[in-house]
Parts: C-alpha cells; structure tokens; sequence
C-alpha cells in the first residue's frame, strides 16, 4: 500500500522507488533502517511537493500578469467626430486663394438659377433646361481637362500616364454623349454621371489636389447636382400640370 500512495502522491524518483522495497522487508527488524528511510523519503519529497504547490501558482500569476498587461489593448479608440471634421473642412476653404474662391463659387449661379427662375414662374422652360445641360457639359469637360494641367509641369505630384491622362478625357466624353441626347432628363443625368466621376477621381483615386481645392469640388459638385435634379423635378411636376391645363381648356372649348 505505501508504494503506491508513494507513487500516486508524491511521485518519487525510480531510485527512491527502489529503495523501498528492500527496506518493507526490514521492517520489524531494523528500526533505524526504516527511521533513516523515512527521513529521506521526507527530504526528497518535501522539495517535490513544494514544486508541484508552487507550478499552478506561477502560471496563473503569469496568466494574470498578461491579461492585466493586455487590457488596454481592449480599449476602444473614440473615433473623431464627425461634427469636427467637418468644421475642419469648411475651415480649409479660408486657405484658398480668393480668385479660385469667388471664381468658383460665381460659376454654381447658372446651375442654381435654372431651376429657381422655373419654381418662382411656375412653368417649365426647355429652353432654360437645355442651356443648363449644355453649361453642365462644358463643366464637366473643364474639369477632366484641368487633370492634364495638372499632370504636365515637372514639379508635379501626378505623372502624365496612361491613368491620369485617359481619366482626364472620360468626364469630357460623358458630357459630348449628354448633349446628344433629345430629352433633357437624359443628358441631365449624363451630366450628373460625369461630374461625379470627375470628382471620384480628384478625390480619390488619382494624385489628390490640396485640401482647400478638394473641399471646394465637393461643394460645388454636390451643388451643381441637386441643381439639376431640380430642373428634372420640375420638368416633371411642371410639364404635368401644363398637361392638365391644356385638357381642361381643350374640354371648355
């Protein structure tokens, strides 16, 4: 029974193990060779049991100790608002240059007196429609065309590639389709397409512009095309009513 309590409790070495065979028969017959077995079993063992007491401890304070070390990896980094990016923004307009400033902001009035002179009217004009398309489309292809400008001097950060170049001549494609079309909704939105392409690259894909200029295509892009999502509203919401104005007074005729 002891051997086995020795090697199930304290898993004593192959030699001990040995030692204690010879010494069960002794028993009885010499004392002092048991107490001396007994007093080596105690010294060999206490050192054993100190370190299978003392393993569990040190690998859950390891264990601890990482999990403290790694929590600050658990914490979530507050995003910027989106409210001061924003106010960043608009505040990089004051870096622009005045001329490109009050120049481009003077060419969004066509854009948004189309479809105001229409709603203070009341009536639907082609012909205000057609020249807003058309001045849509000289945009459009303005804007592709400055990509080579800014592509051709030495100093600048865009090479004048196959991706810089071709992309500059897509807007301007788009805006020849838009005026071959009959019906303006149409080439309004042909416009549409190719003024937000010409700013997808500006913005994104291609060799950025300073921040100021960047900001300034956003604005004008987003107004030019609500402006023309006016004019087809009205083309719209206006031509029906001309329709059922002209039925009534077919029908009182």
């Amino acid at each position: 029974m002891f051997p086995l309590i020795q090697r199930c409790c304290f898993n004593t070495p192959l030699k001990l193990q040995k030692l204690t065979g010879p010494s069960l028969l002794l028993y009885g017959k010499n004392e002092t060779t048991w107490s001396s077995l007994a007093s080596c079993l105690r010294r060999d063992a206490h050192p054993l049991s100190t370190a299978l007491s003392l393993k569990p401890a040190s690998v859950y304070t390891t264990k601890l100790q990482t999990f403290h070390t790694s929590l600050p990896a658990f914490k979530k980094k507050t995003p910027a608002e989106p409210e001061a990016e924003s106010q960043k923004s608009l505040e990089s307009l004051k870096d622009s240059p005045k001329p490109a400033l009050y120049l481009s902001l003077g060419g969004l009035i066509p854009f948004v007196a189309v479809p105001l002179a229409m709603a203070v009217q009341g009536a639907f004009h082609p012909e205000l429609a057609s020249a807003q398309v058309a001045y849509g489309a000289v945009t459009a292809s303005f804007l592709g065309g400055m990509r080579w400008g800014f592509a051709l001097p030495e100093n600048s950060p865009a090479k004048p590639d196959w991706l810089n170049l071709a992309n500059g001549t897509v807007p301007a494609l788009l805006a020849c389709q838009a005026l071959l079309f009959k019906d303006v909704t149409q080439g309004a939105v042909m416009v549409m397409l190719a003024l937000g392409i010409a700013l997808h690259y500006d913005i994104s894909l291609l060799p950025t512009y300073p921040r100021w200029f960047k900001v300034l295509r956003v604005v004008g892009t987003m107004v030019m095309v609500l402006s023309l999502l006016a004019t087809v509203a009205l083309k719209a919401f206006l031509e029906g009513e001309q329709s059922d104005d002209r039925k009534i007074r077919q029908s009182t005729n």
